[in-house]
């Protein structure tokens, strides 16, 4: 830890999610005085928990790659990368319902070959796709490879533009890059800027063997975000204030900043705000950015989650992807959410939910429990003990074509003032990897404009 000076640099950190937990950290590991204000009652932001009886419920299924180096820090920090491990290798089970022939499952696998070899073995043998198409996926994947994806240019153009011209049919985007993209990125090709799904799929198939391989966590998600992060923040001298909403944000005339909550006032010599765009856009002082509304045209995606406890077991795996059918990708929660009595806990996690995140339970009832018997035979007959929706309108910033020259960067024109969040212009989609990077970066950043930089022993995955 570096030396204090004889007063230490106080700084006050906006909004308890990923990126402002990030942030917090960040700061105090380098001797800051740090405030932490939160107006829920709890730390987390979009990747939380709740009680349902006697369920822990994750608000949405979160899940993280081995590329996520970031994050993969994060928990390390907080002492909880046990309780999110990772897959050995990449294998993802893909049901295909949608034959006339009847359902096929297959698998997408890698081996330990070095990059593109890794995918080679399990691309041939995957079922969905033609000889023909695979192929062309290949060559696709060649093309991917020589892409930057911090080329304006292509972030000007939508994803399927992109697959289009490289001969991909809109059977291998079914089948391999919506069934991805739709998950990482919470849109479909039509909606995607290329450049952030150029990213995704450079960084997760094309930079190394195990980079795709899937994490999750094995516990609530607020046992991670929360609990194990509001310990971490307190070890660190972090003050963590919750229910507590920021009104205002001004500069005073020594320079210093000033933080205005109901009846509070937190004086402060920098500050992050880690807030959703549009609570950005509501704090921030005249003149801070040059543009200051166009983080009103970062508009949100939503994501919908339909969970379903069964009297009895219906599942072998502990999650799977399908393809023709509505349903998306399906994890197995029995564990994590503390179920008893047996039966079995399943979330279907429903990205780019645009059309349903607005449709009454009962419709959304309709719809999916017939779609899951389609799906898992053993479901046929088996008793429905829970039923129920969690919604995210604002789950993520909608990645469209052109998003990048929304999204600002750290620093601000008010010194002393940063921006944090993974809606900002971090090069990734609005992932909880994206999260991370955007506190560490607000934080180093901060750090240097007080004259305090300090090396982390996390600092590659900045």
């Amino acid at each position: 830890m570096t030396g204090h000076s004889p007063r230490a640099s106080r700084a006050v950190v906006v909004g308890g999610g990923l990126a402002g937990v990030t942030a917090a950290l960040r700061l105090a590991d380098a001797g800051i005085d740090v405030t932490l204000l939160e107006g829920r009652p709890r730390l987390g932001g979009l990747a939380f928990s709740f009680r349902r009886g006697d369920l822990s419920v994750d608000n949405g299924q979160h899940v993280y790659l081995r590329c996520c180096t970031a994050y993969r820090g994060f928990l390390d920090r907080i002492g909880g990368a046990h309780l999110a491990p990772l897959q050995d290798r990449l294998d993802v089970p893909v049901l295909d319902v949608g034959r006339a022939a009847g359902p096929r499952l297959g698998r997408l696998r890698r081996t330990g070959l070095p990059v593109p070899l890794h995918l080679a073995g399990g691309l041939a043998a995957y079922p969905h796709l033609s000889p023909a198409e695979k192929a062309g996926v290949a060559r696709a994947a060649l093309a991917l490879g020589r892409l930057d994806p911090a080329d304006p240019a292509l972030d000007g153009i939508d994803f399927a533009t992109w697959l289009r011209r490289q001969g991909q049919s809109p059977r291998t985007v079914e089948a391999l890059w919506d069934l991805v993209g739709v998950a990482t990125l919470n849109a479909t090709a039509p909606n995607a800027s290329a450049a952030l799904a150029a990213k995704v799929f450079k960084t997760g198939l094309l930079s190394e063997p195990g980079a795709a391989d899937i994490g999750w966590a094995a516990v609530p998600l607020g046992d991670l975000h929360d609990t194990l992060a509001r310990k971490a923040l307190a070890s660190a001298g972090v003050r963590i204030r919750l229910r507590t909403r920021v009104d205002s944000v001004t500069r005073a005339e020594d320079g210093r900043w000033a933080v205005g909550t109901d009846g509070e006032r937190f004086e402060a010599d920098t500050v992050v705000l880690a807030v959703p765009q549009g609570d950005t856009h509501r704090l921030l002082p005249d003149g801070a950015l040059d543009d200051p509304d166009r983080l009103l045209d970062l508009t949100d995606a939503p994501i919908l989650n339909v969970h379903v406890v069964y009297d009895r077991r219906v599942l072998r795996r502990p999650f799977f992807a399908a393809l023709g059918s509505p349903v998306q990708w399906v994890f197995d929660r029995t564990a994590s959410s503390g179920l008893r009595g047996g039966g079995q806990y399943l979330a279907v996690s429903q990205s780019a939910a645009q059309d349903e995140i607005d449709l009454p339970v009962a419709e959304l009832r309709r719809r999916y429990l017939p779609e899951l018997e389609r799906l898992l035979p053993a479901a046929r007959g088996a008793g429905i003990r829970d039923f129920f929706v969690t919604r995210e309108r604002t789950a993520t910033f909608a990645p469209v074509p052109g998003v990048g020259r929304l999204r600002p960067g750290t620093r601000t024109r008010a010194p002393g003032l940063h921006l944090a969040g993974a809606w900002t212009a971090t090069g990734w989609p609005a992932t909880m990897e994206g999260a991370v990077r955007s506190g560490s970066t607000a934080a180093d950043a901060a750090l240097r404009a007080l004259g305090r930089p300090h090396e982390h022993p996390l600092q590659e995955a900045a």
